[in-house]
C-alpha cells in the first residue's frame, strides 16, 4: 500500500532549487534510508511529509488513514518535563480524539453526530485504544526509561531514547527518523538497530552512520542536485550502482559536449550555414544550448589535505599500570599500553566510561593516580577536541582557518585560504560567514580544516565524524589512510573505525581496557561486550556528564591519597560493633547539608536556563551554563545515592 507519494515536487529557497520535479513513493513495511550531502534537503523532505512545509509546485500525498510520527534531529529541550509527560505528548492526537468522542456521546442529538462518533471510535481503537496511561507505561517499561525523571537530568543518549519512545507510543504506520544515532553511544545505537529492524511499520530515516544503513535499509533514496533517485537494495548495492551511474553521467556529458562543440563550430561558419538554409539544424543547436544551460554540474568532491611534520621518535607513548579514580569510581585500572610511531589506534567505549580521560592522561594533560607514563620525543600533536575551544564564534570561517592571513602553507607550497576551504565544501560566500552561524556539520568541517593546516606527526581525533556527510567521511578516511604519523581515534562510528584503525583499546565490563588487533568488526566477532556507565537520571558518579564533571572532582594533588580510592575502600570496609565507623558517621551527618546546597545550586542554574531568551544567546554563553547544570545535577544525584547507601547500612547495623 502506498503511504506517501511525491509527484513532480518543486521547492526553492532563495532561488536555489532544493527539489526539482521530484517523485517518490513509500510503501508499507519498507525501511528507506534518505541520503545526500549536508544541506541537500533531507530534513526539508521530512517536513514536506509531515506538512510543516508545502512545495512550490507538484503534489505531496500522505495516506489520510495512517499515523505518522517523527524523531527530530534536535534533542528535546523541555528540561522541566518528565519522561512520562514527554512520552504521553506523543499521544496528544489520540487524547484529543477521546475527549471529542466523550463530548459528542454526552450531547449527541442526531444521525450526523452518530456518524462522527462511529468514525472517532474506529480511530481510537485503531490507534491503541482508550487507556492512554497504560500505553505510556507499557513503552516506558519496554524501553527501560526513568518515567519520573526530568529530561534536564538525563544524558543526551537517554533524552534521545525518550524522544524515540514519544515517536513510537502511537504505533504509527510511518516512522520518520532524522539522524537517530546522534548523541548515542555504540550500545544504544545497536539497541536502536534492533528496535527499528523489528518495527512492523514503514520507516524513513536520515543518517550518516553507514553501519546503521547497511544493517537496516531495504532501499535508498538519494537527493542529488534537487533530484530524487531510488536505489533498490542494500548499501553495498547502492555504492556499486551509484559508481556506475556517475561513470555513465560523465560519459554522456562528454559525448553531449563534443556534439555541442561540433554544432557551435558549424554555426560559426556563418555564411555557409545560412546558404544551406538548414533551419532544423539551427533549431537543434538552440535546443542543445538550452539543455547545456539547464544542466547542473556535480558538486565538487571534498579535497582534504593534512600538513605533516617530520617523523617523531620510534616510541610515541608507553604506559605502565596507569590508574585514575574520580569520586568513588575508578575509571582506569592498571592500564599498560605501548604506542609506536605509525600505529593507528581506536578507542572504543560507551558514554561516560573514561575515553576522554584516558586521552588526556596519554597526552600528559591529566596526571594518573598511580603508574608510569613516558611520552616520546619529537611529537607534534594535532588534537581535534582541543580545537573546539580555540575557535572564536565572531570570526569568519576564513579568518579562523587562515589566522587572518589570505594564504596558508600546506606541505611545501602555499594555498589561498578560500581555495583550501573549497576542499572542505565551503563556498567563497560561506567562507566569509561567521562561525556562530554555521551548522553542526559545517563546524566539524571547519575544525578539521583548521587542524589539518597545523603540521603534525601525532593526530588525536575525538569524535571527528559527528554531522559529517558520507562523501566527506569517505574522503577523510582515504586521507587518514595515507597519513604517515601516529593516529588515535575516538568514535562511535563503527564503519569509520574499521576503515582507519589497525588496533583498538576497548572499555569492557569490570573496569578492563583491553587492546585487540583489527577494527570494531574484528572485535565484535569475539563475543565481547562494552562497559555501560550511562544510567538514567545522570546517576553516573564522576562520569555523569563526561569529562567536565569528572575533572571537577579530581583530587587537587592528582593522587588517590585522600580521594576516590580510599573512599571506595572505606565504604567497603567491614564495620563492627553494630554501628557505623566514626568516619562514615561523620560523612552521613554532613551529607544532608551538602544535598541541600546542591539542590539550591541546581535550582539557581535551572532558573537561569528558564529565563526568556536564554537559548537565543550565543553558544559560548549557553554551553557553560548547561554544563554547570549537568555537573551540579550529577553531584546531587551521587550525594543522594551515597546518603541512601549509608542510611541503609546504618539501619542494617542497628538491627544486627
Amino acid at each position: 500500500m502506498n503511504l506517501v507519494r511525491f509527484e513532480d515536487v518543486k521547492l526553492e529557497f532563495a532561488n536555489k532549487p532544493v527539489l526539482r520535479e521530484a517523485s517518490l513513493t513509500i510503501e508499507s513495511g519498507e525501511r528507506v534510508c534518505l541520503i545526500g550531502r549536508n544541506g541537500a534537503g533531507k530534513s526539508t523532505l521530512i517536513k514536506l511529509i509531515t506538512g510543516r512545509m508545502v512545495p512550490d509546485d507538484g503534489d505531496v500525498w500522505v495516506h489520510p488513514e495512517i499515523g505518522v510520527s517523527e524523531l527530530q534531529q534536535a534533542l528535546p529541550d523541555e528540561a522541566n518535563m518528565t519522561v512520562r509527560e514527554m512520552v504521553r505528548s506523543g499521544l496528544s492526537l489520540l487524547d484529543h480524539t477521546i475527549q471529542r468522542y466523550r463530548r459528542l456521546t454526552e450531547s449527541s442529538t442526531g444521525q450526523t453526530d452518530m456518524t462522527e462518533i462511529e468514525r472517532l471510535q474506529q480511530y481510537i481503537e485503531a490507534h491503541g485504544g482508550w487507556q492512554i496511561d497504560t500505553q505510556v507505561d507499557r513503552i516506558i517499561t519496554e524501553m527501560k526509561l526513568p518515567g519520573d525523571t526530568e529530561l534536564g537530568a538525563l544524558s543526551g543518549g537517554w533524552r534521545r531514547r525518550a524522544a524515540l519512545a514519544r515517536a513510537l507510543v502511537s504505533k504509527p504506520e510511518l516512522l520518520l527518523l532524522d539522524e537517530p544515532t546522534n548523541h548515542l553511544d555504540i550500545d544504544a545505537i545497536e539497541w536502536l538497530e534492533g528496535r527499528v529492524s523489528a518495527y512492523p511499520g514503514a520507516v524513513l530515516f536520515v543518517t550518516h552512520d553507514r553501519a546503521f544503513v547497511k544493517k537496516l535499509a531495504t532501499r535508498i533514496i538519494e537527493i542529488d542536485r534537487g533530484k530524487l533517485t531510488s536505489w533498490p537494495g542494500d548499501y553495498d548495492r547502492y555504492l556499486e550502482a551509484k559508481a556506475a551511474s556517475i561513470e555513465k553521467e560523465e560519459r554522456d556529458n562528454a559525448l553531449f559536449d563534443k556534439k555541442l562543440a561540433g554544432e557551435e563550430a558549424w554555426i560559426r561558419q556563418g555564411i555557409k550555414a545560412r546558404r544551406t538554409r538548414n533551419e532544423g539544424r539551427v533549431r537543434s543547436l538552440h535546443a542543445l544550448r538550452d539543455e547545456a544551460a539547464q544542466r547542473i554540474k556535480r558538486e565538487r568532491a571534498p579535497q582534504i589535505d593534512i600538513a605533516e611534520a617530520e617523523l617523531s621518535g620510534r616510541k610515541v607513548i608507553e604506559a605502565r599500570n596507569l590508574s585514575k579514580t574520580f569520586g568513588e569510581r575508578r575509571l582506569i585500572d592498571k592500564l599498560s599500553v605501548k604506542i609506536m610511531r605509525g600505529d593507528r589506534v581506536g578507542l572504543v567505549g560507551n558514554n561516560g566510561v573514561g575515553k576522554s580521560t584516558l586521552l588526556k592522561m596519554l597526552l600528559g594533560e591529566l596526571s594518573p593516580d598511580s603508574g608510569v607514563l613516558k611520552i616520546g620525543e619529537g611529537l607534534e600533536v594535532g588534537y581535534f577536541d582541543q580545537m573546539r575551544q580555540q575557535i572564536d564564534p565572531e570570526k569568519t570561517v576564513a579568518e579562523v582557518v587562515g589566522d587572518g592571513r589570505d594564504y596558508i602553507r600546506i606541505g611545501k607550497g602555499e594555498r589561498h585560504v578560500i581555495g583550501y576551504l573549497r576542499g572542505f565544501l565551503f563556498s567563497a560566500e560561506r567562507a566569509m560567514t561567521k562561525v556562530k552561524l554555521l551548522s553542526g556539520g559545517e563546524c566539524n568541517r571547519l575544525i578539521l580544516a583548521r587542524l589539518f593546516t597545523r603540521p603534525s606527526n601525532f593526530l588525536i581525533l575525538d569524535e571527528p565524524t559527528n554531522d559529517l556527510d558520507v562523501e566527506t567521511l569517505e574522503v577523510l578516511e582515504d586521507r587518514l589512510a595515507e597519513y604517515t604519523g601516529t593516529l588515535i581515534v575516538v568514535s562511535h562510528d563503527r564503519y569509520f573505525l574499521d576503515a582507519v584503525v589497525s588496533s583498538i583499546l576497548v572499555f569492557e565490563p569490570g573496569g578492563q581496557i583491553v587492546q585487540y588487533a583489527g577494527g570494531y568488526s574484528d572485535w565484535i566477532t569475539r563475543g565481547r561486550s562494552l562497559a555501560v556507565n550511562d544510567d538514567p537520571g545522570g546517576r553516573r558518579g564522576a562520569g555523569a556528564s563526561g569529562q567536565c564533571t569528572a575533572e571537577a572532582k579530581v583530587n587537587p594533588q592528582g593522587s588517590a591519597g585522600t580521594g576516590g580510592a580510599q573512599a571506595v575502600a572505606g565504604a567497603a570496609k567491614p564495620v563492627s560493633g553494630g554501628k557505623l565507623s566514626y568516619k562514615l558517621k561523620l560523612e552521613l551527618e554532613r551529607l544532608p547539608q551538602r544535598i541541600e546546597a546542591l539542590e539550591a545550586e541546581v535550582a539557581r542554574i535551572t532558573t537561569q536556563t528558564n529565563a526568556a531568551g536564554f537559548y537565543e544567546q550565543d553558544f559560548a554563553k549557553v554551553e557553560p551554563v548547561l554544563a554547570a547544570l549537568k555537573a551540579a545535577q550529577g553531584e546531587l544525584d551521587a550525594a543522594i545515592e551515597r546518603w541512601d547507601e549509608l542510611e541503609t547500612l546504618a539501619a542494617s547495623l542497628a538491627q544486627s
